[in-house]
């Protein structure tokens, strides 16, 4: 069952929603359920992506055959990331209750956990190149889990 307040697992779920699995297991209590926009893109090499939003706090993203291939929350959420940091936290709180912290493609990876990335709102995901180039007040609101393993 889809839940805001389900932990963060990192490269695994968000929501109970589950990395890899098909979306067809959740459509039905999504759209019972839940407000769902759904949006079609296609990525430079042709590919397409398809990215349900559900009521305004969880993005699921499937591949052309609904394959999950990630999941993001915002503010919205309850739920958390290893039991201590939430979508909606400022940067210098993050920064107090990880060991590391590492800027990839516009996102922070923290303890070199490469199945979690937290997203920096513009314009700091163009141009932060380290985590002293954000500002210390600076709210992260969104959170993506994946495999990002791609970006060391």
């Amino acid at each position: 069952m889809i839940d805001f307040n389900a932990r963060i697992v990192s490269g695994a779920s968000i929501g109970n929603i589950i990395l890899n699995e098909n979306i067809s297991l959740y459509i039905n209590e999504m759209y019972s359920r839940f407000s769902i926009t759904v949006k079609k893109h296609f990525l430079p090499d042709g590919s397409e992506r398809k990215s349900y939003t559900v009521d305004n706090t969880l993005s699921v993203i499937t591949d052309k055959d609904g394959v999950i291939l990630s999941l993001g929350c915002n503010a919205h959420y309850q739920g958390s990331y290893n039991g201590i940091i939430f979508p909606g936290m400022e940067i210098t709180d993050i920064i107090k209750l990880t060991v590391s912290q590492k800027i990839y493609n516009g996102s922070i990876i923290i303890d070199d956990d490469f199945g979690v990335s937290f997203i920096l709102p513009p314009p700091y995901d163009e141009i932060a190149d380290a985590i002293s180039h954000i500002p210390s007040g600076l709210t992260i609101n969104e959170i993506f889990v994946s495999d990002f393993s791609f970006w060391r």
